[in-house]
């Protein structure tokens, strides 16, 4: 066989090798940062943010707002640190039987297993919020794995459960390489639509304040993110909780919104009878 003929059927090789490389590798996605927000509309309308985060979120399974048409309320709180009142938010929702989320720092299992166990036993659900609260647009691939490797593997010597699915990105900082990777380590991101000022604890204004904000933003499908080092926030609590179950509220677990997200993307690609 002449030489040129060897030298092509060897590039040939080489070729389908490196393009089968690239296909089986990770994907690389652009690292622009971005920081969450949404645009509140009022009169419970739900609100809505800008048009490429929800591409983002479509395209990697993220969430930020049930199904508009449908009166329930995902409750959930970032816990960076404890500041005395995690127990309170935790006993008023046992007496009033709601599911909440919990995202979680490495500083505060380490500081409070005794309320990683209760939030487990009581039924609410445990996210990451990573170990030390880091910018994800600004660390490596690795480094990401092990901020949110350290949290699960902590959560589970703790409680004894494996389970860890959802992810709320420090400050609400990300891009979407960071959602990407957190997808492939298993991760859903989980963002919110409702939220104010409420983690500043040298200026807390009384629970009219948290009440009154939580009452005036609330809305259906609505994902509500509060702060346990909240003053304000645990003694509202439980006035919230209940005059929004008499305006025909109801609480659901993340969970069930993954669950219910899943069977409408179902839905919207069965193919349709003829």
């Amino acid at each position: 066989m002449k030489k040129w003929k060897i030298r092509l059927i060897i590039a040939a090789v080489f070729f389908m090798i490196s393009t089968n490389s690239v296909q089986a590798g990770p994907v690389i996605s652009s690292n622009t940062r971005y920081e969450w927000y949404f645009q509140k509309r009022g009169n419970e309308m739900p609100p809505t943010t800008d048009q490429r985060y929800l591409q983002l979120l479509k395209k990697y399974d993220g969430l930020f707002l049930g199904d508009p048409k449908r009166k329930d309320i995902y409750l959930t709180f970032d816990n960076g640190y404890e500041n005395g009142f995690t127990d309170d938010v935790l006993d008023t929702l046992k007496s009033r039987k709601v599911p909440a989320a919990f995202f979680v720092t490495g500083h505060f299992i380490n500081t409070h297993p005794d309320l990683i166990k209760r939030m487990a036993n009581e039924g609410h659900t445990v996210g990451n919020h990573t170990n030390h609260h880091p910018d994800m647009t600004t660390i490596s691939e690795q480094r990401m794995e092990e901020e949110l490797t350290a949290v699960k593997e902590k959560y589970t010597q703790i409680t004894g459960k494996q389970e860890m699915h959802y992810l709320r990105p420090p400050r609400g900082v990300f891009s979407e390489r960071s959602i990407a990777i957190s997808k492939q380590l298993g991760y859903t991101h989980v963002f919110w639509s409702l939220a104010f000022v409420d983690w500043q604890v040298d200026r807390q204004q009384g629970w009219q304040y948290s009440y009154n904000h939580i009452m005036k933003q609330i809305h259906p499908g609505c994902i509500l993110l509060l702060h346990t080092v909240s003053r304000d926030n645990a003694e509202a609590l439980g006035k919230a909780i209940d005059d929004l179950k008499k305006r025909g509220y109801t609480f659901k677990s993340l969970d069930d919104l993954a669950s219910q997200s899943i069977q409408n993307e179902q839905v919207k690609e069965s193919p349709k009878k003829p």
